[in-house]
């Protein structure tokens, strides 16, 4: 199943600059897998030791967020969008 994946600016130099790009999968998970067959180095930026989603990078299913869903076992269909989202910090000084 094809899915829209939106690539924020920082991973865009693994992917030739390219903003969104397609991948296959039946879950977020085998989507991870697919970026990272196709776009070598994209998933140690994403993904932890364990595998896991990191803390600071949020992915959104069509504009749900998958940590309320399913994680990595979160079913993608045909279509779908995901948007990878690096959390942003700062403050006042």
């Amino acid at each position: 199943m094809a899915v829209t994946v939106r690539i924020p600016t920082p991973l865009r130099t693994l992917t030739k600059g390219a903003d969104e790009v397609k991948a296959e999968g039946k879950n977020i998970k085998d989507i991870v897998d697919n970026l990272e067959a196709t776009y070598k180095g994209i998933k140690e930026r994403i993904c932890d030791n364990d595998g896991q989603i990191r803390r600071f990078i949020n992915f959104y299913l069509n504009d749900e967020d998958i940590r309320f869903m399913g994680n990595l076992n979160t079913p993608v269909k045909d279509g779908d969008h995901i948007s990878i989202v690096p959390a942003i910090a700062g403050g006042n000084s």
